[in-house]
C-alpha cells in the first residue's frame, strides 16, 4: 500500500495542504484543500496560536479528505536566516556533522538556538588553489519551529520532516518551467509572506524572504477607503478577476502593488552584485498574493524579462479529487508551497 505524504503550508490567514501518493510510477495529488485561519494565529509566518491553528488543520483533513497522518512542514518568515557561504571542500557527511562549528562566524544569532540545513550550489578554487564549496545555509530558531511542531501534533498528525518554502517551491515549479541557458526567478506572494527564490536548472542560487503580501492590499483599502474586511477583501477579489471598477480602489490597489515590484526588483539587484550571478531570463509567479491587478505585467516593465504565472500541477498527475474543474483552478495558484513540500518525501 502506498505511503502517502502531505504537504502541509501554514499561512497567514489559511493553512493549506496537498497529498501525494507514488501510483504505478507517477506521483498522483490524491487530495487538495484550504481552510481559513483566525486573525492573530499566524503572525508573519510564525505560530502564534498553535491551539487555533491546530483546530483549523482538523477542519481541513475533514474537508480535503485527508487519508495520510504524515505530513512535511514549511516554514518561511524572518526567524530564517538563508546565507550564502564559502567553506573548505569536504564530503556531504562531514559537512553536515561539522555545520554546527562552520556556521556560527556567518550567523547573527547564536547556533545553539537555530536547527541547521544547507544546500550545495558549487564547488569553486580559492586564491591559493584550495577547494572550497558554495553553500546556501539555512538556520531556523527552534522556538519558531516549535510553534509549527505544536499545533500539528496537536492535529494528530505526524511531522516526517522541515523544510524551507523556497525549497518547496524549486520542487513544484522548476521541472516544470527549466530553461535551456540562464536563470529563473519563482517569486510566491502569499498574504504576508512573500518568497523570491533564483534557480538554474533547478539548482538554488538565491533566497531572500519578504515580509508582505496580498494582505497589504487588502489592509490598505480598509484604511484608505474606509472598507470593511469582508468589503476590503472583495474589492481586491474584483481586481483579480478583471471587474474592478471603482477608480479609487484600482488607485490604491496600483500603489500596493508598485511596492510589490520595487521589493522583487530590489531583491534582484542584490542577487546581480553576488559572486557567479546568473543572468534571469524568466520570472514565475504564484501565490494568492500575485493574483490581483496587473502584477504580472508590472513585473515584466519593471524586469524586462518575460513573466508567466505558475501551474504547480504540471509536476504531478492529477487524481480523482472529487473538485469542479473552477475549484482546482481557484486552488492551483496557492498549491506551489504545499505540493513542493510533499514532492520531497513522498514514496
Amino acid at each position: 500500500m502506498p505511503r502517502n505524504v502531505v504537504g502541509l503550508d501554514i499561512g497567514t490567514t489559511a493553512v493549506r495542504a496537498a497529498e501525494l501518493s507514488i501510483r504505478g510510477g507517477h506521483v498522483v495529488l490524491v487530495r487538495i484543500g484550504q481552510v481559513s485561519l483566525p486573525p492573530g494565529a499566524v503572525v508573519d509566518g510564525e505560530v502564534m496560536d498553535p491551539v487555533a491553528v491546530a483546530t483549523a488543520i482538523r477542519a481541513l483533513r475533514r474537508r480535503a479528505k485527508l487519508g495520510a497522518k504524515r505530513v512535511v512542514l514549511g516554514v518561511s518568515n524572518q526567524r530564517v536566516v538563508v546565507r550564502q557561504v564559502d567553506l573548505p571542500w569536504m564530503p556531504p557527511d562531514e559537512l553536515r556533522r561539522s555545520l554546527t562549528f562552520q556556521a556560527q562566524d556567518h550567523l547573527p544569532i547564536p547556533i545553539e538556538s537555530v536547527e541547521l540545513d544547507f544546500n550545495v550550489l558549487t564547488e569553486l578554487e580559492a586564491q591559493g588553489g584550495q577547494r572550497m564549496l558554495r553553500i546556501l545555509l539555512v538556520a531556523a530558531q527552534k522556538d519558531m519551529i516549535a510553534g509549527h511542531l505544536a499545533a500539528v501534533s496537536r492535529a494528530g498528525l505526524t511531522p516526517v520532516s522541515i523544510d524551507l518554502n523556497s525549497f518547496a517551491l524549486l520542487r513544484s515549479l522548476a521541472p516544470a518551467t527549466a530553461l535551456s541557458d540562464g536563470a529563473e526567478v519563482l517569486v510566491d506572494i502569499g498574504a504576508r509572506v512573500t518568497n523570491v527564490v533564483v534557480h538554474q536548472d533547478g539548482a538554488p542560487r538565491f533566497v531572500r524572504i519578504l515580509l508582505m503580501g496580498g494582505q497589504d492590499i487588502t489592509d490598505a483599502l480598509r484604511s484608505r477607503l474606509s472598507l470593511e474586511p469582508e468589503d476590503a477583501e472583495l474589492a481586491k477579489l474584483a481586481s483579480s478577476a478583471g471587474s474592478a471598477d471603482d477608480p479609487a480602489v484600482a488607485d490604491v490597489i496600483d500603489t500596493e502593488l508598485a511596492t510589490v515590484v520595487e521589493e522583487v526588483r530590489g531583491s534582484l539587484d542584490f542577487y546581480a552584485v553576488q559572486p557567479d550571478a546568473v543572468r534571469p531570463e524568466r520570472v514565475t509567479i504564484s501565490g494568492g498574493g500575485s493574483l490581483p491587478g496587473q502584477l504580472a505585467e508590472r513585473l515584466q516593465a519593471a524586469l524586462q524579462v518575460p513573466v508567466e504565472r505558475a501551474r504547480p500541477l504540471a509536476s504531478v498527475r492529477v487524481g480523482r479529487l472529487g473538485l469542479e474543474p473552477e475549484q482546482l483552478a481557484e486552488l492551483e495558484p496557492l498549491s506551489a508551497v504545499p505540493v513542493g513540500l510533499a514532492l520531497g518525501s513522498v514514496a
